[in-house]
């Protein structure tokens, strides 16, 4: 058992760590009051190569592997949560899996743009009626022409308005319920329509929106694997992209616990450093050791994935226990912090508002807890 990184997976990780020092971290706070950063940043995060550091090199990619992935995603997280969430549904929502599931001719013609940058992809399985319920959605795909016409309305789309590639779900069997009859689709983004933009509590700086299509013509040569066998490509990708949102988890965590822990160690109280009481220290050792569990439970998670083992389980439990420790820790940074960490002098308030919604996208808690429950039990139904 070995606990090291490799040389190239800490390289990996330098550079991703010094791109978000230098040109995410000084801005992160003015893009959550912007309620976005500059289209250019995905351009620079695509010429150093972080928005395809797990692709394979033939398709342009970095050919590292998923944990150096999820190490790049931890950093930009760490700096900004927004950044590293509309990477993670970049990459693991939309680039892998048709690497996993498309064509040769699929992979030749979209993953290479999506590894540069010079297409940002999306995942548009979501609807105002079907959420942890995937099944219900109700979007159509009907015959045309050799091709599809879909038509439907799409809802909480990270990335949905960059006009890039949309892997997009449908229903193409009218006649069937549930999980059968569901089919997946690549749409190019400047064929839909963006309706709303979400207002959203945290994650200020990505870009949430709702998308209706309205008898949106693509040709045969769109379908992602199999006709009918959508919804195993989704539930495929949620599982390698629950690994993704429990680093970017652990990044949120980090770096609320780097600000309490630097604060403590100057704040003066009762002509003492806060640092020197108990309280203080039990807090600060508490949230170490849950950062460090997380993270070891999220490393644990992307080897299983890239040694092709199962991992529905593991990555269910990363981002159940993740999510949950990046929500309690950063608050407990802010109690560290007092009446500044309620400020926007200091960050912490804003790790606080981007850490909820792990609890909640790419399966909530409570879904997490369905799947590991499912998977330990062999199958069993409540």
């Amino acid at each position: 058992m070995d606990f090291e990184l490799t040389a190239e997976q800490r390289e990996i990780q330098g550079l991703a760590r010094e791109f978000a020092r230098d040109e995410i971290e000084p801005h992160a706070a003015q893009w959550d009051r912007d309620h976005g950063f500059p289209r250019d940043l995905l351009d620079r995060l695509g010429g150093v190569g972080l928005l395809g550091v797990c692709v394979p090199e033939e398709h342009a990619g970095g050919g590292a592997d998923f944990l150096s992935y999820v190490l790049v995603l931890e950093e930009l997280s760490r700096a900004d949560a927004g950044v590293g969430v509309t990477v993670a549904v970049h990459t693991s929502a939309c680039t892998l899996p048709i690497l996993a599931f498309g064509t040769p001719e699929q992979r030749s013609r979209f993953v290479p743009p999506l590894a540069r940058g010079e297409a940002i992809g999306a995942f548009a399985l979501t609807e105002s009626g079907s959420g942890s319920d995937a099944a219900a959605m109700q979007s159509r795909a009907e015959p045309d022409d050799g091709g599809w016409r879909l038509s439907g309305a799409k809802q909480w789309i990270t990335n949905g308005g960059f006009g890039g590639v949309i892997l997009l779900f449908a229903r193409t069997d009218p006649a069937t319920q549930g999980a059968r009859g569901i089919s997946a689709f690549l749409v190019d983004g400047g064929e839909v329509e963006v309706t709303h933009e979400a207002e959203k509590l945290g994650l200020n700086s990505s870009q949430t929106v709702d998308l209706a299509l309205d008898g949106v013509h693509v040709d045969g040569d769109r379908l992602l694997h199999e006709e009918g066998q959508g919804f195993r490509v989704a539930m495929a990708t949620l599982d390698g992209g629950r690994i993704g949102i429990a680093a970017q988890a652990v990044g949120i965590a980090q770096a609320g616990f780097d600000v309490a822990r630097e604060y403590a160690k100057e704040r003066q109280a009762f002509g003492r450093r806060i640092g020197e009481f108990e309280a203080i220290q039990w807090k600060l050792a508490d949230m170490s050791t849950e950062i460090d569990a997380a993270r070891l439970l999220t490393y644990r998670a992307a080897w299983l994935k890239e040694q092709g083992k199962p991992h529905t389980e593991a990555g269910a439990k990363a981002k159940l226990f993740a999510s949950e420790v990046a929500r309690r820790q950063t608050s407990e940074a802010i109690q560290i912090l007092g009446g500044y960490g309620y400020t926007k002098e200091f960050p912490v308030e804003r790790y606080y508002r981007d850490a909820k919604v792990t609890e909640i996208y790419e399966g909530t808690s409570e879904i997490q807890r369905l799947v590991i429950a499912r998977e330990i039990l062999g199958g069993l139904r409540s």
